[in-house]
């Protein structure tokens, strides 16, 4: 299975180091998956507004609809999503993600911010009907060391978790098509 790690902002640290770390506890669980990281910063995005795509906007849609699943990586900046984020989402075809397993891990300034990710970014995620776990990991700027490593042991119980969980639905969603019989 190829599993996209997309780091979801274009500038910071701790949204990529807790990627890497889940990408590491994913290759401990299941050595066979292919895991590609995904830097927003590494493009040269453009919003969606009905011009020609530039060639990193059609790299990003093709990586997005070769991969089977996703570990989605997000900071939350004046209690959102950043919107090189929503836009990436929106130069998708709805049926993209559509039965993948998506988990979510995300940083915020506060601990209220946890809440972006209930009622922002899984309403989207179910608009594609993804595959997504139960169990998104959120963690707070203390979390981290002067280096973005992460220090809390709880923090990476819960990704630890999380990973074992993603990889779960990984292997069920294998067999199920990803073709859909409705027309919606």
């Amino acid at each position: 299975m190829k599993i996209l790690l997309v780091d979801g902002t274009m500038f910071g640290r701790k949204t990529g180091a807790i990627l890497e770390q889940v990408e590491q506890y994913i290759k401990e669980l299941d050595a066979s998956f292919e895991l590609e990281m995904m830097h927003f910063s590494q493009y040269k995005h453009q919003i969606v507004d009905g011009s020609p795509l530039n060639d990193d906007m059609k790299k990003m849609i093709q990586q997005f609809e070769e991969a089977d699943a996703y570990i989605i990586a997000t900071p939350i900046f004046q209690a959102s999503i950043p919107g090189v984020l929503k836009n990436a989402f929106d130069f998708l075809h709805p049926k993209t993600m559509r039965y993948k397993p998506v988990s979510i891990v995300a940083n915020g300034g506060t601990y209220q911010h946890h809440l972006v990710v209930e009622n922002q970014l899984k309403p989207i995620l179910d608009y594609f009907r993804a595959l997504v776990t139960p169990n998104y990991v959120y963690t707070h700027t203390s979390h981290f060391d002067a280096d973005n490593k992460i220090v809390d042991e709880d923090v990476h119980s819960r990704l630890r978790e999380l990973a074992r969980v993603f990889v779960q639905y990984c292997e069920m969603s294998k067999n199920l098509p990803k073709e859909t019989i409705d027309q919606h």
